[in-house]
């Protein structure tokens, strides 16, 4: 999906930014971002905190969302922090929505512990431990 970076309050750029899925990894949402750089930019960001964001102010810390005042249902703000800097984007409401809902035909909210193989991430965590 398009998104723009907000670099000042006049001045935006754009970028695409590719949202994932897994079933198997049912609480979270993988954003690629696609940059000038070589290698696209990876953020996991929890489908809850997504959902969240679409109604209300949601997150703290690395990832905060919320709505575009002003802008109606139309917008919304995503702010990224790292100790590499901060990215604030802003996404089409609309497409975040549809993306959720698609992630809610599969997994629906609520059912994500019911999709996890738990004897493949206990051997996981045992054996990196």
């Amino acid at each position: 999906m398009a998104v723009q970076l907000v670099v000042s309050r006049d001045y935006s750029l754009p970028m695409y930014v590719r949202l994932r899925y897994e079933p198997t990894d049912p609480y979270v949402v993988r954003a690629c971002f696609f940059t000038d750089s070589d290698e696209p930019v990876e953020w996991v960001l929890g489908r809850d905190l997504l959902v969240d964001g679409l109604s209300r102010s949601a997150g703290n810390g690395d990832i905060r969302i919320w709505r575009a005042a002003g802008r109606g249902d139309r917008a919304m703000y995503i702010a990224l922090g790292s100790s590499g800097g901060t990215a604030l984007l802003e996404v089409s409401a609309q497409d975040v929505k549809t993306f959720l809902e698609n992630t809610q035909a599969l997994v629906p909210q609520g059912t994500e512990s019911g999709h996890i193989d738990w004897g493949a991430e206990m051997a996981n965590l045992f054996a990196d431990s």
